[in-house]
């Protein structure tokens, strides 16, 4: 059976394509596409194992091409070889070929038959891609990634405001003062608070900066080290969306290589993500859906730890144990810690700490819990001031806990 060639080719190369996907015996158009929806569209339908795209095409970028991938289709772009920088664009959004357009017939077979040895070499890919093993990491950035490999911490907790972002903010802090290069991203979509948090101005997002860098093929550490800028030393910021309408600028493809980048910027990246953890885009779309919370899911699934967040009264202590149980059905490979904040007595009985984790043992089979105490008069001044608690209050009880935190995680997750 020929193998089926969806072809979104502009200008006069697309013909002697054609002609000569149909010549080769073993391939056939299956589609003619306009746009990049009408080819993702067919490449969902299941109408080809090939691609074959012009690099001019609007909205072909990083999401676009691992969503093909995901299809188990192949990416073959032709593009004007003059112009180098689209051929290192082109493959670091992970384009599997790039091509000059075919100047005549011969040209075009060839061309057909250098993406026929492409299929030939990956026989698995959409089995693979169906189990999911197929990231579409382009070559470029799993370079960078090789060359140094820093470690990635998600803060995530249930939705109640258990805490999630003054404890990433101050890990981050007590990490870079440890003489650890940290970078803190701020990747909650509903309600992202860690430029404030830490007194910058968040009037343009670094975040989606980088997201749009990564969807384009541009991102690299100098570009998102631009784009973090310092808030002390050792720590660098990568500001949030203040505004949740903004979330469809986050797509997890794209953050998926600022995540890898961040690792080759920095020894640390700490993530303070969003409470929802639901994927319920399949029951609105038959397709390939946007996702509400891609940022989050992308952040856990790439974390080397996550650490979870509960509060410790018993409405918290009960959002947590179920927070955990969906966490776990996510299925991830990261190592876990169990924090609860804002543990006290008047919330919990006179030993606050012992019926904590007695709950989440009984519970949630929790082994370990890490307790942070509530000391809300020093949370809310080092808030007002726009500082750290290590900046505002060293000795308190609540600092302390964090500082012990991260010089766990230090010891725990040594970097690589």
């Amino acid at each position: 059976m020929a193998v089926g060639v969806l072809c979104a080719v502009l200008g006069p190369a697309e013909a002697a394509l054609v002609q000569a996907v149909d010549a080769s015996g073993r391939m056939a158009v299956a589609r003619r596409c306009a746009d990049v929806v009408e080819l993702l569209a067919a490449a969902e339908a299941g109408l080809g194992r090939l691609a074959l795209v012009s690099a001019e095409l609007d909205r072909l970028d990083r999401e676009a091409v691992v969503a093909l991938h995901q299809c188990g289709v192949r990416v073959v772009c032709v593009a004007d070889q003059a112009r180098p920088w689209l051929t290192d664009r082109l493959a670091a959004c992970g384009a599997d070929l790039v091509v000059p357009p075919p100047a005549d017939a011969a040209a075009a077979r060839d061309v057909v038959d250098r993406a026929g040895a492409l299929l030939d070499a990956v026989p698995d890919l959409l089995r693979d891609a169906a189990r999911g093993h197929l990231t579409g990491a382009a070559p470029g950035v799993a370079s960078v990634l090789a060359a140094r490999r820093g470690r990635l911490v998600a803060v995530w907790g249930p939705t109640g405001a258990p805490g999630r972002t003054m404890l990433a903010v101050n890990v981050a802090a007590e990490l870079a003062a440890l003489g650890h290069s940290t970078l803190l991203a701020d990747a909650d979509t509903y309600g992202g608070a860690v430029a404030q948090v830490v007194g910058l101005l968040d009037e343009a997002p670094g975040i989606a900066a980088a997201a749009r860098a990564a969807a384009q093929g541009g991102l690299d550490g100098e570009t998102l080290a631009r784009l973090a800028p310092s808030a002390a030393q050792g720590l660098r910021v990568l500001s949030g969306v203040s505004r949740p309408d903004r979330w469809p600028e986050l797509p997890s493809a794209a953050l998926d290589d600022v995540w890898t980048v961040a690792r080759s910027l920095a020894e640390w990246t700490v993530v303070d993500t969003g409470f929802c953890l639901e994927r319920d885009e399949v029951l609105s779309y038959d397709t390939r859906a946007p996702q509400r919370n891609a940022a989050t899911l992308s952040a856990l699934a790439a974390a080397d730890i996550v650490v979870t967040v509960g509060a410790g009264d018993p409405v918290g202590v009960a959002r947590l144990v179920r927070g955990l149980a969906e966490l776990a059905e996510l299925r991830l490979g990261a190592e876990r810690l169990v924090v609860v904040n804002r543990v006290r007595a008047s919330a919990t009985g006179p030993d606050p700490r012992r019926a904590v984790a007695s709950a989440l043992a009984r519970y949630a089979g929790v082994g370990e819990v890490l307790t942070v105490p509530d000391d809300q008069a020093s949370c809310d001044g080092a808030l007002l001031a726009g500082r750290t608690l290590r900046e505002h209050a060293s000795g308190s009880p609540v600092r302390k806990a964090i500082a012990s935190l991260a010089a766990r995680l230090a010891a725990t997750v040594p970097v690589g």
